[in-house]
């Protein structure tokens, strides 16, 4: 746990329009163990999902550094970039982003179809991945035939699937009722502590981020501890 995985330093991004410049992030210093488990809570606007992207390399920082294993992922080509997310970085959604004429099987394997496995080993590690999320019976069925919260599972699933250290969640329980919310956040709990995944989770849900060890707020784009 001493060990850091994501180094954020004096890092601000900025959004233009037209002349106008818009901050959103203002001097991020923060620091995530490897193992951790990090809520980002505040009021919408407040720049949580664009740290979450700058972590991924998604967006680019305006100034400062983000670094995720000791490698600069803001110095990244756009080619590097996507060789280093399918690698180190699994997403969870809001709103699942299954694909709907995919059975969950296939949902699960398409992150593996960018690599060189053979189709064997792809099926190994996915029905690997639907055993850890509860969904080993539900591989042929499709979106459509799948509760929110089973679909949130395989959503779950296709994250861990090519065993990146460090899962990045956008609101992973707001669209599910509570009991549901409830056991995403439960087997968010089992990956970090049984699987030493490494979370970083934005919500809105007080009840979700007490799940979390340690607990960030933004507002206004700064940093304030929870």
């Amino acid at each position: 746990m001493n060990n850091s995985l994501v180094k954020i330093e004096n890092v601000s991004k900025s959004y233009w329009r037209d002349k106008l410049e818009i901050p959103v992030l203002r001097n991020i210093d923060l620091i995530i163990p490897e193992g951790g488990f990090v809520s980002l809570m505040g009021p919408s606007g407040s720049g949580k999902t664009t740290l979450l992207n700058l972590i991924a390399g998604i967006d680019r920082p305006s100034a400062g550094k983000v670094s995720v294993n000791n490698e600069e992922v803001s110095s990244l080509s756009e080619g590097e970039l996507a060789k280093w997310r399918s690698r180190n970085i699994g997403f969870i959604f809001q709103f699942y982003n299954l694909m709907p004429v995919l059975t969950a099987f296939e949902n699960v394997e398409l992150p593996l179809l960018l690599t060189k496995m053979s189709k064997s080993e792809r099926r190994k590690q996915v029905e690997t991945a639907l055993s850890i999320v509860g969904l080993q019976d539900r591989m042929s069925h499709y979106p459509n035939q799948l509760s929110g919260g089973q679909e949130q599972r395989v959503a779950i699933a296709r994250a861990v699937v090519s065993d990146p250290n460090l899962l990045l969640a956008d609101e992973p329980t707001g669209d599910l009722d509570k009991q549901s919310a409830e056991d995403v956040m439960e087997l968010l709990s089992q990956l970090n502590k049984e699987f030493n995944k490494t979370i970083i989770m934005v919500t809105h849900d007080p009840r979700a981020a007490e799940h979390a060890k340690i607990k960030h707020t933004l507002d206004k784009g700064e940093l304030e501890k929870a």
